[in-house]
């Protein structure tokens, strides 16, 4: 079963690229509008300055999304954990999660995974439970059945 766990990493790790990529590209553009613009018109050129700012914003997102993938690279897909914790699949009654980043909803193998940070609330709900246990999470009741 641990292939699984391989596979919705892969797949992780594939959508972070792509943010990536997409990242890149949009702080490239940032940057060639603004030197297409050229050099500030005057001291107050406002325009200039919000082409800056947006590259810089771009700049910061790719910052952080660069950061995610490390944390992304951290997990080990072979190592067997017994309870739910970071780089844990977890099986659930009612859905199925994969604790790594806050990726969202993803398909592999024609099951739903639901990548989800260490941050979010139904972590907490979560942490450190073992197969068989029971949990609830806004009023609904969950049964873990697995943990990869």
């Amino acid at each position: 079963m641990s292939g699984i766990k391989h596979k919705v990493l892969e797949v992780c790790k594939s959508m972070q690229s792509e943010t990536i990529r997409n990242l890149k590209a949009a702080v490239d553009e940032s940057q060639k509008a603004a030197n297409e613009y050229g050099p500030p018109k005057d001291r107050y050129d406002s325009f200039r300055t919000q082409l800056l700012r947006k590259r810089d914003m771009y700049a910061l997102q790719l910052s952080k999304a660069m950061e995610q993938k490390d944390i992304l690279g951290r997990i080990e897909p072979g190592k067997k954990l017994d309870k739910v914790e970071f780089g844990a699949l977890v099986f659930t009654d009612k859905q199925n999660i994969f604790v790594s980043i806050g990726l969202g909803k993803l398909e592999v193998n024609n099951q739903t995974f639901f990548a989800i940070s260490p941050q979010v609330p139904i972590f907490k709900a979560l942490q450190g439970r073992k197969a068989g246990e029971e949990f609830t999470f806004n009023n609904n009741k969950f049964k873990i059945l697995e943990i990869i």
